[in-house]
């Protein structure tokens, strides 16, 4: 799927949609995801229906149906650049490559 061809609106219902197919997979109801998760029922029917929530109630709702892991891929660390391990390493570049658009 290319998301970023999505609007916000169609992102919001298909993340909405996968969290109810995880829900039914897993054979649990609205209100006991809901009590799991601590929040109201209201709430999960709305992230089902593809609603704007606050990320303060989408997280509980993650971490029950053990999706909180897919964070990592979502929004991977960013390690240290090439640069940076040099000046880690005490290494100095031998030299820097002008840009081709650069004479």
């Amino acid at each position: 799927m290319d998301w970023n061809s999505l609007s916000n609106t169609v992102i919001i219902q298909e993340i909405g949609q996968r969290i109810r197919e995880y829900r039914l997979r897993k054979k649990i109801t609205q209100l006991e995801l809901a009590e799991r998760a601590g929040i109201s029922p209201f709430t999960v029917a709305q992230i089902e229906q593809g609603k704007s929530v606050s990320l303060n109630m989408l997280i509980p709702v993650l971490r029950v149906l053990r999706l909180l892991d897919n964070l990592e891929l979502f929004l991977p660390e960013i390690g240290p650049s090439p640069v940076e391990m040099m000046k880690r390493t005490g290494k100095k570049p031998q030299r820097i490559r002008p840009r081709k658009n650069e004479g």
